[in-house]
């Protein structure tokens, strides 16, 4: 299958993982998904992503965002894996992890790359919106492992992004301010938003929006 690229639907699949069988799309409902794949159970570097994924199990909750991991390994080695996850990372595994054995989802996501060694799936990030549209895409390689603040900090800009005619600057972190859109006069955004500053026509800031 062809790259899945950025405003792309997001393919649906029915799974087995370690919470029952789901159907990708019922199971995100209309909130968002964080599907994010890794290369094998037991192995040093996926244990301690799961594991943080775990501790921030609050932090998805209040952006209405749920986790799901994909692995190309069996139903029982993740089972008996979440021990140790658990034990690690110190926080309850609580999402569901697909046992892509046959490697469907990660055919589908385009998550196994040859050139990364074998027939494992790299460290792929998928943000998909309540659209169902793939929003944004990450990919590290086996060897690094990922940064959830910066999925974190990516969603929470999507999300502004989708709150009005706004866009984030580099670096920007929740609360600091917004850049407002080249479609919004600097006189209307003045009207509109709080706290607007004109530093070049093309390049108008703004308080970031309340939720």
């Amino acid at each position: 299958m062809a790259t899945l690229r950025l405003g792309d639907n997001a393919p649906d699949f029915t799974a087995e993982t370690t919470e029952g069988e789901i159907s990708f799309h019922d199971w995100k409902g209309d909130g968002w998904a964080v599907l994010f794949s890794h290369p094998a159970d037991f192995t040093p570097v996926c244990t301690t992503e799961l594991g943080r994924v775990a501790a921030l199990k609050d932090e998805w909750a209040d952006r209405n965002a749920k986790v799901l991991a994909v692995s190309v390994d069996a139903i029982d080695d993740h089972q008996a894996w979440k021990k140790d996850i658990e034990e690690v990372g110190g926080s309850a595994v609580t999402y569901p992890i697909v046992a892509d054995k046959d490697r469907r989802v990660a055919e589908l996501y385009d998550m196994i790359h040859p050139g990364e060694g074998d027939t494992s799936s790299v460290r792929s990030v998928f943000l998909i919106d309540p659209k169902g549209k793939v929003r944004l895409t990450l990919t590290y390689p086996k060897s690094a492992g990922r940064n959830f603040d910066e999925v974190l900090r990516a969603l929470d800009a999507l999300q502004v992004n989708d709150s009005g005619p706004f866009s984030t600057p580099a670096d920007w972190k929740p609360g600091e301010r917004v850049i407002v859109a080249p479609t919004v006069s600097t006189d209307d955004a003045r009207e509109r938003f709080e706290d607007v500053e004109e530093v070049k026509p093309y390049l108008r800031y703004a308080a970031a929006p309340v939720a």
